[in-house]
């Protein structure tokens, strides 16, 4: 089981901060990840449906779309930050 925490908007329109899943053997990266998640329901697929902007980190580390998930134990998924 991986553990995924949502964050910010993401959490809002997923309606829940966190969640643990079995992810399928063919969740090998990131941007596999993410796709699948938007197989789970409209409320996933609307989080997710801007895909390039969702920010990923595998065990509090920053991670792109193309790396893969390796053993990672929690997932964060979130929106840009913005600063000032």
């Amino acid at each position: 089981m991986t553990r995924l925490v949502y964050f910010a908007w993401v959490r809002e329109r997923i309606g829940k901060s966190e969640e643990e899943i079995a992810l399928p053997a063919s969740v090998l990266t990131v941007a596999d990840l993410l796709g699948h998640l938007k197989t789970l329901g409209e409320e996933y697929e609307t989080a997710l449906q801007y895909e390039n902007v969702i920010r990923v980190a595998l065990d509090q580390e920053h991670a792109e779309h193309d790396e893969p998930i390796g053993n990672a134990r929690e997932i964060g998924i979130f929106p840009p930050m913005t600063g000032g």
